[in-house]
């Protein structure tokens, strides 16, 4: 299958290992290496980190969210004050999403038609329209790097009939998208999204409906809504192959470090996900061990530090004693050390991935890395 030959293609694969893939996503703000995990700053910020911890940890590209900003402060009043970029400050790559997925989890605050999705904002509970035409429209006024398609997303269990009308849904409003996009300067992307819940066949028809539709690049979407990791595997599995080689690949919403390594052996170029900072914030570190939970006694008297090879500072100076102390006193210096800990671990495994790939060594660094999480975290003192 073939992608649609009057869209420029911005992203270059650099090397292949079996279905895993690296390469060279450019932007009108810089260049994306990939497999690539953008940290997300839901309304234009990174909960409890500065933009210069992101970059210096090594992401290259952050998520910004369509729905928030386009109540507060607003997509007219941030393109008035220069775009995304300038007004918080990350310089680099945006993606945006289309405010697909807050309708959904706003099931209780929304109506949903052919048109548009009406809902009551959940900050001053005025009614708003997001159709695909004002969910493109809001992100270009934003400014984003990579635009979404406006989509539904189903929350998983769900009937076949409830996910076959989203899906369909999903691809019509993919059409209104493209369309609405088509005055955006070159450079820009848009990326359709791929639908279908745990049904194979519905997400064959979807994969197909977009790329005969032709976007620049192509996401997987309605997942990590509740399946188990295996049926999110199978239906990466059932997908993957039916999307474009020469176009970047999105995984949305995931994951865990394990479902990020699994994907990428699966084809996927781009994953984003709150779980770092959350998880930071909630006392808990990723690290080579696996997750450390530094709310635990255990690590109430032990000088050492999280991970004495690691090569972020906070990761190998702070000792576990303090942390600890921080995490149970409520500090928000110990939510701030553990999200942008967690968010280093998260690029260090992306560069580990880039490079095993490029060197044909990815089977090597999947098991290695999974051997580290299985040994788990060192011995208490």
């Amino acid at each position: 299958m073939t992608p649609d030959n009057d869209l420029p293609n911005h992203f270059e694969l650099l090397a292949t290992d079996g279905a895993a893939r690296t390469g060279r996503l450019t932007t009108p703000h810089g260049v994306v290496r990939t497999p690539a995990f953008m940290p997300v700053g839901t309304a234009g910020a990174m909960k409890g980190m500065h933009w210069r911890e992101v970059r210096d940890a090594g992401a290259d590209i952050v998520l910004g969210n369509t729905y928030h900003l386009m109540l507060r402060p607003s997509a007219e009043r941030i393109a008035a004050l220069g775009g995304l970029q300038k007004f918080t400050g990350w310089n680099g790559p945006m993606l945006t999403d289309s405010g697909g997925f807050q309708v959904m989890s706003l099931s209780d605050l929304r109506k949903v038609t052919e048109n548009a999705v009406t809902f009551r904002s959940h900050i001053d509970g005025a009614k708003v329209e997001l159709s695909p035409e004002r969910s493109i429209e809001v992100q270009r006024l934003l400014g984003s790097d990579i635009a979404m398609q406006m989509d539904e997303c189903v929350r998983l269990p769900a009937e076949r009939a409830d996910i076959e009308r989203a899906m369909q849904l999903s691809l019509r409003w993919a059409e209104r998208s493209k369309r609405a996009f088509e005055s955006a300067p070159d450079g820009y992307m848009l990326f359709g999204i791929v639908q279908g819940g745990d049904v194979p066949q519905l997400r064959h028809a979807s994969a197909q409906g977009l790329v005969a539709t032709g976007f620049h690049g192509y996401a997987i979407g309605g997942l990590a809504v509740g399946e188990p990791q295996a049926v999110m595997l199978a239906m990466i599995d059932e997908t993957a192959p039916l999307l474009p080689k020469e176009r970047p690949r999105y995984l949305m919403g995931v994951g865990t470090p394990d479902d990020i390594l699994e994907a990428v052996k699966r084809g996927i170029d781009m994953f984003d996900c709150v779980m770092p900072t959350r998880n930071g914030r909630h006392g808990v570190a990723f690290t080579r061990f696996g997750q450390v939970n530094l709310r635990n006694a255990r690590h109430a008297d032990d000088p050492r530090p999280l991970d004495e090879e690691s090569s972020w500072p906070s990761a190998r100076t702070y000792a576990r004693a303090y942390l600890h102390h921080l995490v149970k006193a409520g500090e928000t210096l110990g939510a701030m050390l553990l999200s942008e800990i967690n968010i280093a671990y998260y690029q260090f495994l992306m560069q580990g991935i880039r490079d095993a790939i490029a060197h044909g060594r990815f089977d090597e660094f999947y098991q290695r890395t999974r051997e580290d999480w299985a040994r788990g975290d060192i011995a208490p003192r």
